[in-house]
């Protein structure tokens, strides 16, 4: 049948069983609407105290003894139960990233390091996670820090987050005074020290290896691997490196259980997650929601809506700046859960919703992504070093349409030379928006190719009226 109709036919066929398939997931069961009782957040717009009275008054360090009691192997196994994936971008599953910690040691120390830099734009969670609720973060690390085998854990935070930095450093000096950090952690007989060390703000920093070469007092370039942080980390030493809100999360999974969390959200994208709105909404807000709500819906309940309306919507930026964006029809219905986003060929990445109304310039929104990557790329791969500036080049001609049409093609080929050719994902990053501004708006980068063109005749017809031009 397929071979019988044109590819126009074929298109618009392909186009509406994929929104079909959209429509069945956004009328399942899955609308938002989290109850208070079950927000793991209860601090997140500094309206309490954000001390350890505060924090003991809202939970935190309740039994926490207890649940190091049970065991290595039990807290694992409910990680692995809770479905919890990271929540740093990359969505790899919690408990399982744990478990590859050695079992014994070979005598060398095992570390904890928390990935605290958030530097991708458009991101806001963490920084509001250690002002205003810096204990969940210090809870979690005991429990994720003995799970592992660790008894160090190192908090890397971008030297941007001063008051950040020093709530979080507040929070340690009150941990270790009540005795549920040092020698006997929480009466438990395991010892644990957190440190926090403070980054410079390089974007490429919040890859882990790069993170890892920091601490060490290197540059902050990826490392190859294998081998893997795990076997061969800090130090040299079996490591494990994550985000902040993975980690903040675990102390309320451990109590409540881990099948309580997979209620939330679909099948391999449950729990309750934070999401960053900002853009053109009529109230900007970082909000604590159960995966698997509708973007639209997310917008409308806690952001106010787009500013005009729905219908003034142009295109938003799921995940931070390294996803690609999607026009107004896929966002009519897409999920806001790894798999869904993954199906309409972008992701989940930190959750930072980026809205652009009618009045962006989407090309010049997309030109400064390229600008920032070429700024933050470290140098060491040539598909990126080389790759980036050449993209920020066409991109910056493109704002102004000062290029020709087969440029398009040949941005898009550039974009799968970069992306997959790197060691760390940075490469990809710079990739992905691009491919997604071509991907849905390549009749606009035509309009204005056409645009500069028509204005370059005309001004040449002015300039040498008796031109062959002039009597075309």
């Amino acid at each position: 049948m397929l071979r019988q109709l044109s590819k126009v036919s074929q298109k618009k066929l392909f186009s509406s069983k994929l929104q079909e398939k959209r429509l069945s997931s956004f009328n399942r069961n899955y609308s938002g609407g989290l109850k208070d009782k079950d927000r793991i957040f209860t601090n997140l717009y500094g309206e309490h105290d954000f001390g350890l009275d505060g924090a003991l008054k809202r939970g935190d360090w309740y039994k926490t003894k207890n649940i190091l009691q049970k065991g290595r192997d039990w807290i694992i196994e409910e990680m692995k139960t809770s479905g919890l994936r990271g929540r740093g971008g990359a969505g790899f599953p919690s408990g399982l990233k744990w478990s590859f910690m050695p079992k014994k040691s070979d005598g060398r120390p095992h570390y904890l390091v928390i990935n605290a830099d958030e530097g991708e734009p458009g991101t806001c969670k963490d920084r509001d996670i250690m002002r205003h609720d810096p204990h969940k973060l210090l809870e979690g690390c005991l429990l994720a820090g003995f799970a592992m085998g660790a008894h160090t854990a190192y908090i890397y935070i971008r030297g941007e987050f001063y008051n950040e930095a020093v709530n979080l450093q507040t929070a340690i000096n009150q941990a270790y005074k009540a005795g549920l950090l040092g020698n006997d952690a929480c009466g438990s007989g395991w010892k644990f020290d957190i440190y926090v060390h403070r980054g410079a703000g390089a974007y490429i920093c919040g890859e882990e290896t790069a993170l890892i070469e920091s601490i060490e007092g290197k540059q902050g370039k990826p490392r190859l691997k294998p081998p893997f942080p795990a076997n061969v980390g800090l130090f040299g030493c079996p490591t494990t490196v994550t985000n902040v809100e993975t980690i903040a999360v675990a102390p309320t999974i451990l109590r409540r259980g881990g099948s309580w969390f997979a209620g939330f959200g679909r099948k391999n994208n449950t729990g309750t997650k934070l999401f960053n709105i900002s853009g053109h909404v009529n109230n900007p807000c970082t909000v604590e929601e159960e995966m698997s709500i509708p973007l639209k819906e997310l917008i409308e309940k806690h952001a106010g809506g787009v500013i005009g309306g729905w219908d003034n919507l142009l295109a938003i930026v799921p995940g931070g700046s390294s996803v690609p964006l999607l026009p107004k029809p896929i966002c009519e219905t897409v999920l806001m859960d790894f798999d869904s986003l993954r199906e309409v060929k972008s992701g989940l990445g930190t959750a930072a919703i980026m809205v652009m109304d009618k009045s962006t310039d989407v090309v010049a929104s997309i030109a400064r992504f390229a600008h920032f990557y070429q700024h933050e790329s470290c140098g060491q791969c040539t598909p990126c070093r080389e790759g980036t500036g050449w993209l920020n080049n066409i991109m910056q001609r493109m704002v102004t349409g000062n290029a020709v049409p087969e440029e398009i093609d040949q941005l898009e080929e550039l974009s799968y030379q970069i992306e997959g050719h790197t060691i760390c994902a940075l490469g990809d990053a710079a990739a992905w928006p691009v491919q997604g501004l071509i991907r849905h708006f390549r009749p606009e980068l035509e309009r204005r190719i056409k645009e500069n063109a028509q204005k370059n005749m005309t001004i040449r017809q002015q300039l040498n009226p008796l031109s062959p031009a002039s009597f075309a």
